[in-house]
């Protein structure tokens, strides 16, 4: 996503003749998820890329994507996405202060990690600790399969696995790779419990002072990358479950 973000600040830049100029702070630099939710909220920055699921503790419906088990495979992920359900989602996000791109990002359906046990069965889920983002989505489902589930902003994960606080977490292949998560955790089940995606934001006072010109060149660039970002997940998913095996 870094990669895709990169080239589409630097074509903006050099499409608007240098008039705008966006820096990327990746890896949470600026902070978790809900700090720069609030951020982008009160103008401090004015792009963010947030999970819909995160982005449902201001937004409700914006978690819609990630109910369990609700899209068997892409091919009902993206007309739902790309049609009405992501009109009516990005206009909600709009009457919060938030302005949506119309193309969603992809992050990859959620698989389950461990430390103790694999998770073959709900039945594997009875007491097990998971660490799950800062929503009520993910709390009530795995509630719901008898786990215990903690809510930790992703920029904590890997030192709440390294020190035992959770057993698990749930995340796509790509971030359990990235994160090098599979260096805390034994095993991993391929669930596709979720399906999760992140919205581009902005945010909406900022955007609307941009001059039309610039708001099109923005706009056109953001979702042409976010297109292009759909397909590398597509292969680094196809690829990455061997890859971790390797690592162990």
């Amino acid at each position: 996503m870094n990669v895709r973000s990169r080239e589409a600040v630097d074509k903006i830049k050099e499409e608007s003749g240098g008039r705008l100029e966006i820096q990327i702070f990746p890896n949470n630099q600026l902070g978790g998820d809900t700090d720069m939710l609030s951020q982008v909220r009160s103008g401090a920055i004015e792009f963010f890329t947030l999970s819909g699921l995160i982005l449902s503790t201001l937004v409700p419906v914006a978690s819609i994507n990630g109910i369990g088990f609700a899209f068997k495979n892409y091919d009902q992920v993206w007309p739902a996405m790309d049609g009405s359900l992501g009109a009516h989602v990005r206009a909600a996000i709009d009457k919060a202060g938030l302005h949506a791109f119309e193309q969603m990002w992809d992050n990859g359906y959620r698989q389950m990690t461990s430390s103790v046990k694999p998770i073959n069965t709900p039945d594997d889920l009875k007491g097990f600790k998971i660490r799950v983002p800062v929503s009520p989505l993910w709390t009530s489902m795995f509630r719901a399969f008898g786990a215990s589930p903690a809510s930790i902003n992703f920029s904590e994960v890997y030192s709440a696995l390294q020190t035992k606080v959770v057993e698990g977490q749930e995340n796509p292949l790509s971030v359990i790779d990235i994160a090098k998560l599979y260096e805390v955790q034994k095993y991993c089940s391929i669930t596709n419990h979720m399906w999760d995606g992140f919205w581009f934001l902005a945010n909406t006072a900022a955007y609307k002072k941009l001059p039309n010109d610039l708001q099109e060149i923005v706009a056109k660039n953001l979702n042409a990358a976010a297109l292009k970002d759909r397909d590398d997940i597509r292969k680094l998913n196809e690829s990455l479950q061997g890859q971790l095996t390797q690592k162990g």
